[in-house]
């Protein structure tokens, strides 16, 4: 049986997924942020950037953000994992990425480092105790992260397109501005100085979904976020847009395999 627990910790940029996935298969999806999942039980197979992958017991998954990818289980007893999901300024506020001017990037999205898996997992561990001091809650994840960013990280500038970042920034902006209304191609199309059949090529060469799904799954990464700081479910669907709850319900636990309720 599928169980997944959503938590938050003391730094709303760092939040924890707690994951054991059996039945339940992700379809091709995007985080705006950083994920990192520690595998600790079972094995799962994911496809990213055209590559198909396996990973079992003491990997270390590393999802940046916009990047699609799906998974599943290999194994009919599924799989477990650990996951921090971290707001991408969170590494330049705390100036663990380097450069501002740079972008957070890994060697390898697998990372096998058995000293590295155990600072992240204690980590973890540490910031679901809400026994252990503020204090120590506020130093866990640069401290659990530091040894990840010193051995595997390194700043990246992303390759030019003619649809570049600043392009999406906007887009982003502009449709967290405007979850709950009706958007058209056009709109966006302006937002880019593009025409709509240019918009669609220039944003699933770029992106590789149609803006229709960036923009649900940009919903519902937010309604997520909605759900964990206790909005009621009923005015979360209203907020980012969806006006059937019904709708509202499948869509989530299509994404994310559990039901909105059950984010905490």
């Amino acid at each position: 049986m599928d169980k997944v627990q959503h938590f938050t910790s003391s730094d709303p940029c760092v939040s924890l997924i707690s994951g054991h996935y059996q039945s339940f298969e992700f379809d091709r999806h995007y985080h705006l942020d950083y994920h990192f999942g520690l595998i600790t039980e079972g094995q799962q197979a994911f496809a990213s950037q055209g590559e198909r992958q396996r990973v079992g017991p003491g990997d270390i998954v590393i999802m940046p953000p916009d990047v699609l990818h799906d998974g599943r289980a290999l194994e009919a007893s599924g799989y477990k994992t650990q996951v921090f999901s971290v707001e991408p300024h969170w590494f330049h506020d705390l100036n663990i990425s380097g450069s501002p001017q740079g972008e957070l990037a890994f060697t390898h999205n697998i990372i096998q480092d058995p000293m590295v898996f155990q600072s992240l997992s204690q980590a973890y561990v540490a910031l679901c105790d809400e026994s252990i001091s503020q204090l120590a809650r506020d130093c866990l994840p640069y401290e659990g992260f530091s040894p990840l960013i010193e051995r595997y990280g390194q700043n990246r500038i992303r390759p030019t397109y003619a649809l570049g970042k600043s392009d999406l920034e906007r887009l982003r902006e502009c449709l967290l501005a405007h979850l709950a209304e009706p958007v058209s191609l056009q709109q966006l199309a302006d937002l880019c100085g593009l025409s709509p059949s240019q918009f669609q090529r220039q944003f699933k060469a770029k992106i590789g979904i149609t803006p229709y799904a960036w923009f649900t799954r940009l919903r519902l990464e937010q309604a997520v976020k909605l759900l964990k700081s206790k909005v009621p479910g009923t005015d979360v669907a209203q907020q980012v847009g969806f006006y059937d709850q019904a709708h509202f319900s499948k869509a989530f636990k299509h994404s994310f395999g559990l039901c909105p309720s059950q984010i905490r």
